[in-house]
């Protein structure tokens, strides 16, 4: 079952950024995206979430405990990057083995989940392959799986899709979708693109200079009533 995400009071200093975000409430199982200019503090948001900073003001609350306590490698996250990177020294069963290993799952087991997530994947043919000659939309199907196999119930993706071309991005849509209705976890994603936060997601946070702006389901992003900044930001103020 996917996982319940709550912010109260969020106050993020990074050097001289500020993120604020005085409520947030993403439901369990649904498809969330959080939209932004580059700059706006997407990233930290989810990056606070995932565990990254603890010297933060305020409240993370994951299935309504606080998330100060409880351990990173407890709180059932996975996240990944825009650059999806995967270790190069390793093969690409390898690396999806790697979460398997650091939670110490038994050689059997380990086998077992890798073959399942290579061929849910459909990379079961890549295994015993190098990072190095396989395709961007194999690396990055790799690393949803690298993401997926110690089966999060909150999977956090940032601008997972940005820099792929037109026909591999509507791929790894239709990939994300099956991940959600196959893996059963909340997602979670940033992105700059209007159009993929519309079709994708259930609903959508604007994020505007260091502030959450406005929450509203995909659906009315461009119907519903903004303020001058958010509408500037959509383009609706002309």
């Amino acid at each position: 079952m996917g996982m319940r995400v709550d912010v109260e009071d969020l106050v993020v200093r990074r050097g001289t950024f500020a993120l604020r975000v005085p409520h947030l409430a993403i439901e369990a199982g649904e498809v969330f995206a959080v939209l932004g200019a580059t700059g706006s503090g997407k990233t930290v948001l989810m990056e606070t979430i995932a565990g990254a900073f603890e010297d933060y003001k305020g409240r993370v609350l994951l299935d309504g405990r606080d998330a100060r306590d409880i351990a990173v490698q407890d709180r059932g996250i996975g996240i990944l990057y825009q650059d999806y990177v995967l270790f190069p020294h390793m093969t690409v069963g390898d690396n999806v083995a790697y979460g398997l290993k650091c939670a110490h799952v038994g050689a059997d087991e380990e086998r077992c989940r890798v073959g399942e997530m290579l061929e849910a994947f459909g990379i079961g043919g890549l295994a015993d392959k190098m990072p190095g000659v396989i395709s961007g939309g194999e690396s990055q199907r790799a690393a949803l799986a690298r993401a997926l196999v110690l089966r999060p119930r909150l999977l956090i993706l940032d601008e997972p899709f940005s820099a792929l071309d037109p026909t591999t991005k509507a791929r790894m849509h239709d990939l994300l979708r099956m991940v959600h209705r196959d893996f059963d976890c909340t997602i979670v994603f940033v992105t700059h693109d209007f159009n993929e936060a519309q079709q994708l997601a259930d609903r959508v946070g604007i994020v505007l200079d260091g502030g959450l702006k406005a929450v509203v389901a995909a659906d009315d992003l461009f119907d519903a009533a903004h303020d001058a900044d958010v509408s500037s930001f959509l383009g609706m103020d002309g």
